[in-house]
């Protein structure tokens, strides 16, 4: 008992008898310190005395599908600062392949007892994927805020980048180039924001609009994996295509290495696009041309949006489209003769 009232003490910034007092529900000691209190025995893992259980902390569940894509770590930075400066403990979910599901995540962030749930690229974007864990938020009453495209059902306040955009401004830089055979690699079929940049493609290039991405002879579906890419841009090289936009930047990476193993030079003969303009992409041979999503804006955006519902603001459950930009470095060139 000594040893987890000096451990939550020094992660509360609080003496051991503030701790005690909080513990065992008395007075004298002000909301913010009760609450940095029952934050610490959250984060440490301290089941918290029956009569407290019932609290919310100031922990704050940030949920992230992975880390091995810069973008995710980047987002994670801007929103923990920014829920740090507005006093609440970020709690940071990354799943792994074969690690522990988002379900899971979602159950312990509810044993935690937390103020609120930021998702980032979770099933929720995934059209065919389980979203029940997500109604097990709705039924708490939980704040929650998605980043990019889900599934309209599920009735979040949700940031995202706008995908029309994105395409227009990629596409319209490769025609610039003179590019005519332009392909897309693009995520799984039940991806939504996939879906919505291909809807914009289908706009903007005048392609007939089938309802099947598999009828395009210029649309590959990948994993999110430079391996899964290079197998779908490596299709589309065969097929003549000139230009490839890609749904992510590492998807991009991907799409150079299919061109180089089938002894094409980019961007001499095949120019690539991005998306993301995640961390290194000035680095990559060549450096990448990609459309850089705002995520410091974003990121700030969605825990505005959180902490608003965590004080009983209204917040509507519209989706806030940020708009992102082109930019343009060595892996796209003028379409060869």
């Amino acid at each position: 008992m000594t040893k987890r009232l000096a451990e939550v003490a020094k992660k509360a910034g609080v003496s051991e008898a503030t701790v005690s007092r909080v513990l065992n529900g008395r007075s004298g000691v002000s909301e913010a310190t009760r609450a940095s209190v029952l934050t610490a025995l959250d984060v440490l893992g301290y089941e918290r005395p029956t009569k407290l259980r019932g609290e919310r902390g100031r922990l704050v569940g940030l949920v992230l599908p992975e880390l091995q894509n810069p973008i995710f770590p980047a987002l994670a930075e801007v929103v923990t600062a920014s829920l740090a400066q507005r006093g609440f403990t970020p709690a940071l979910c990354a799943r792994t392949i074969g690690g522990v599901p988002e379900s899971d995540y979602v159950e312990m962030l509810l044993d935690h007892q937390v103020s609120g749930v930021i998702f980032a690229g979770g099933s929720y974007a995934l059209a065919d994927a389980s979203h029940e864990h997500y109604r097990r938020l709705t039924d708490r009453g939980l704040p929650v805020v998605l980043v990019n495209a889900g599934v309209d059902e599920l009735g979040f306040p949700r940031v995202s980048t706008d995908d029309a955009v994105a395409v227009e401004q990629a596409y319209g830089h490769l025609r610039s180039l003179g590019h005519e055979r332009i392909g897309m690699v693009l995520g799984p079929e039940g991806h939504i924001p996939s879906r919505r940049k291909l809807a914009a493609m289908i706009q903007a290039a005048g392609w007939p609009d089938t309802g099947v991405s598999s009828d395009h002879q210029w649309v590959e579906r990948s994993s999110f994996s430079m391996e899964g890419a290079r197998v779908a841009a490596a299709k589309l090289i065969e097929r003549g295509a000139t230009g490839i936009i890609c749904a992510s930047d590492v998807l991009a990476l991907g799409a150079i290495r299919a061109a180089r193993r089938l002894g094409r030079q980019v961007p001499a003969d095949v120019s690539v696009v991005g998306f993301d303009d995640s961390a290194f992409m000035t680095c990559t041979d060549p450096p990448l041309t990609t459309v850089r999503q705002p995520i410091e804006t974003m990121g700030q955006a969605a825990v505005d949006l959180l902490v608003s519902q965590i004080e009983e603001t209204n917040v509507p459950s519209d989706e806030l489209l940020f708009e992102p930009e082109l930019v343009v470095r060595g892996s796209t060139a003028p379409a060869p003769r």
